[in-house]
């Protein structure tokens, strides 16, 4: 029996693997939230310079996604394959560098978690099948760009527009929904909220969010297709105000004060990936 004959055939062990494969790219994830801004920054002030005929900055640090080798923030010291383990590095070192004894995030423990067990769930819902693959891929995007929505305020081209494209392709196979559901997903994803946008912003004369979350719509409309923008637009629109509430009464945040909207948006397509058929039945039902 072949490794594939097995998780085909098991459905306990292809949730275990899926789920220690979720924690080893939960851990990449934390990588890519950190450098990608930076990386896009760089890009940004290399653009501009080039623009106003301005000298390269040769004291501009160069970051990748692989190089160079990470780092403590605190001492520089090189962090070690051992001292990357998922989540059990972290308990080993008592959430502290093994060089300087420096706190160390919990968001790193915490991405790998979520992204097991989100990556666990998916197998449990979809199994062996073509759905499994696509839904890992979709959950992971979307893991990565609440952390850096949360972190930046931005939900980057780089993720967003892949993923809106990934949708619309799998659509000619019909892996979640077909071409023509995925087409208007897309689209009446990005109008909508780009209404929603520019009519609070003549109302008020302020921005109400940002251009990501429109792409962010539109990929998962291409993803689910146009009848589960209203389940979406509800899910995140609730969680967001219940926190957003939270945050004014418990924390004391001004009412102004900006919040990603982003991190809502993905939460809520990831509930619609798992349970979308069963709560379009039971909040919009036809």
């Amino acid at each position: 029996m072949t490794i594939t004959d097995a998780l085909a055939s098991s459905p306990t062990l292809l949730i275990a693997s899926v789920a220690v494969l979720g924690l080893l790219v939960g851990s990449f994830l934390n990588v890519v939230s950190l450098r990608l801004p930076r990386m896009m920054e760089a890009a940004w002030k290399r653009d501009s310079r080039s623009m106003l005929d301005l000298p390269e900055d040769a004291d501009a640090k160069t970051y990748s996604l692989v190089s160079p080798p990470s780092t403590c923030a605190s001492c520089g010291g090189r962090i070690r394959a051992w001292h990357n383990v998922p989540v059990v590095s972290w308990l080993w070192l008592r959430g502290r560098c093994a060089y300087c004894s420096a706190a160390i995030s919990p968001q790193y423990p915490l991405v790998e978690l979520a992204c097991g067990v989100m990556s666990a769930i998916c197998a449990w819902r979809f199994g062996w099948s073509p759905q499994l693959a696509a839904a890992l891929v979709l959950t992971w995007a979307l893991v990565v760009l609440t952390v850096i929505d949360l972190r930046e305020h931005l939900l980057p081209d780089d993720i967003t527009l892949p993923l809106m494209w990934i949708g619309l392709g799998m659509s000619v196979f019909e892996v979640f929904v077909g071409a023509h559901a995925s087409i208007a997903g897309a689209a009446f994803g990005y109008l909508s909220l780009w209404s929603i946008y520019h009519a609070f912003r003549l109302l008020t004369g302020k921005e109400g969010m940002g251009y990501g979350d429109f792409k962010l719509l539109a990929a998962l409309g291409a993803w689910f297709g146009a009848f589960s923008l209203p389940l979406i637009i509800l899910l995140s629109s609730l969680v967001g105000a219940v926190v957003g509430i939270a945050l004014i009464v418990f924390r004391g945040r001004e009412r102004s004060s900006a919040i990603a909207f982003g991190p809502y948006l993905a939460g809520a397509g990831w509930i619609t990936l798992i349970w979308g058929q069963a709560l379009g039945r039971l909040i919009l039902p036809h």
